[in-house]
């Protein structure tokens, strides 16, 4: 950030009178901008024994397969963000189920919250940032292609449950990945 979005002033890197971080400070009108970091919510949208994945038409990992997430948007709750992004990504509706996993990536500030759904329909399509939309079975999904370490991570947690639980209670799962070694 180089100035102020409430006045134009250039702003300095300090760090506020009562707080303890540098944050981007405007020398004229005293605004802190606070950067935090961006909340990206997704869906593990289930019919049967298969679930949705989305080949990606965008950068980052174009061509490569994720489950349909993105940013949550200002003005939405997490589990209507996720409905939200499984539409656009796959053109799929869905019952929002529980939270399944929330994933920290302090290195570049994103947290990862991703339910677990349920598919309401088969009508469902590649959306504008997908090559593709398919539903995989366990044995079909392609590990070696997944866009993401939180995606694949988050799956390979879903399956082990999946063949470990009886009441159909899926746990939180709550992690970290670093992607600068500490």
């Amino acid at each position: 950030m180089n100035f102020c979005s409430h006045c134009g002033t250039a702003v300095r890197i300090e760090v506020p009178v009562g707080d303890n971080r540098p944050r981007h400070v405007c020398p004229n009108c005293g605004m802190v901008h606070y950067q935090n970091p961006k909340m990206v919510v997704g869906c593990i949208p289930e019919w049967e024994d298969k679930i949705l994945l989305c080949r990606r038409a965008i950068e980052p990992r174009h061509g490569l397969w994720t489950l349909p997430a993105g940013f949550m948007e200002n003005g939405e709750t997490t589990a209507e963000g996720a409905a939200r992004e499984t539409l656009e990504e796959a053109g799929a509706r869905v019952d929002v189920l529980n939270l399944y996993s929330m994933i920290s990536l302090p290195d570049i500030n994103q947290v990862y919250l991703v339910f677990r759904a349920r598919l309401l329909h088969l009508d469902f399509f590649p959306g504008e940032e997908s090559l593709e939309a398919g539903l995989f079975a366990e044995s079909e999904i392609p590990w070696d292609q997944l866009a993401f370490r939180t995606i694949e991570r988050t799956l390979r947690l879903y399956y082990e449950d999946r063949h470990s639980i009886e009441d159909n209670t899926y746990p939180l799962h709550v992690g970290n990945i670093f992607h600068k070694p500490r």
